[in-house]
């Protein structure tokens, strides 16, 4: 499933995404999965479903810790002394707190559209560690709005930013800046894990650039996230489409399911470079139900272009 009790036990290749494919595509009680051509509902998406969604987990049932993720993107652990990184959609905490147990060397900069998300993490944090002195959250919907200056000021963004030809964009030195003790200049890290899925298809491409303008040159976009036939996306009924692989939950909130091309126009798109984009396969089994369970998940790596 999406989390083992330790890490060393993550496997991601039990089967061959293209096994999966051909399952679902030759069964036809599933074809209204496949098909671009249907008249979909007008569904407005906001974060108030997200709100209430973690109004009514706060027990901390969903709260599952990804201690993979630190095998799965090992340079959080062997990054350099004074790293930044910015955990987008953090919800209860369960990225955050591996990689604040993980590595020492990186401050967290924590986000979601949810307020009582942010109130999980800190709780969760809390009881799991003490004393943390590299952590800050911050409510923000990165597929509407900008993030904060003190993330990464105006002046870095056009700093920071890189034209398609690889050329930098704006390069003055602004001593404001330099002198502003609250600018951080920008961050080596951007994760997105299981977020991106829950913005509509039709923000994805503003949230990614907003990533992008607040990376540092070379910095790395670490994106996890449901992939194309994961079990979940075909537990879902005709009447749950909302858009092509593209589906409403019953509590409101959607789920986008990516095959890597989407996944690979999406970043490149915004001006990364893939780094690694793969499938992670993982099958499970239901022992109740006697039944085996395809979990499908897109892992990927982008790295903003450094000035030529």
């Amino acid at each position: 499933m999406e989390k083992r009790d330790e890490a060393g036990e993550y496997h991601s290749k039990d089967f061959e995404w293209e096994f999966l494919q051909n399952i679902v595509e030759n069964d036809p009680s599933l074809s209204h999965h496949l098909h671009h051509h249907q008249d979909f509902s007008n569904y407005s998406p906001n974060s108030q479903p997200w709100q209430d969604f973690h109004s009514r987990h706060s027990s901390g049932k969903f709260f599952k810790e990804r201690r993979y993720l630190l095998k799965e993107f090992p340079e959080l652990v062997s990054c350099g002394e004074n790293s930044k990184l910015l955990e987008i959609g953090c919800g209860n905490g369960s990225t955050v707190l591996p990689i604040l147990r993980g590595s020492k060397n990186i401050t967290v900069y924590a986000c979601d559209c949810s307020s009582e998300a942010l109130v999980r993490t800190k709780e969760n944090i809390d009881r799991a560690i003490d004393l943390v002195d590299n952590f800050r959250s911050f409510c923000c919907d990165f597929s509407t709005s900008e993030f904060p200056n003190w993330v990464a000021c105006d002046h870095c963004r056009d700093k920071f930013m890189v034209n398609h030809s690889g050329r930098s964009e704006g390069m003055q030195v602004n001593y404001k800046c330099l002198l502003n003790e609250h600018c951080i200049g920008g961050v080596e890290f951007v994760t997105l894990i299981f977020t991106l899925s829950a913005v509509s298809k039709e923000r994805m491409p503003r949230a990614i650039k907003e990533c992008f303008s607040v990376l540092k040159p070379g910095g790395l976009l670490l994106f996890r996230d449901y992939g194309l036939y994961d079990m979940t996306m075909l537990r879902f009924e005709p009447e749950k489409r909302v858009g092509f692989r593209e589906y409403v939950r019953s509590d409101g909130t959607l789920s986008y399911f990516f095959c890597l091309d989407t996944a690979r126009k999406l970043f490149t798109d915004a001006g990364f470079i893939e780094v690694e984009l793969e499938y992670c396969c993982v099958k499970a089994v239901n022992r109740r139900k006697g039944k085996d369970m395809y979990r499908v998940w897109v892992h990927g790596k982008f790295q903003k272009p450094f000035y030529n």
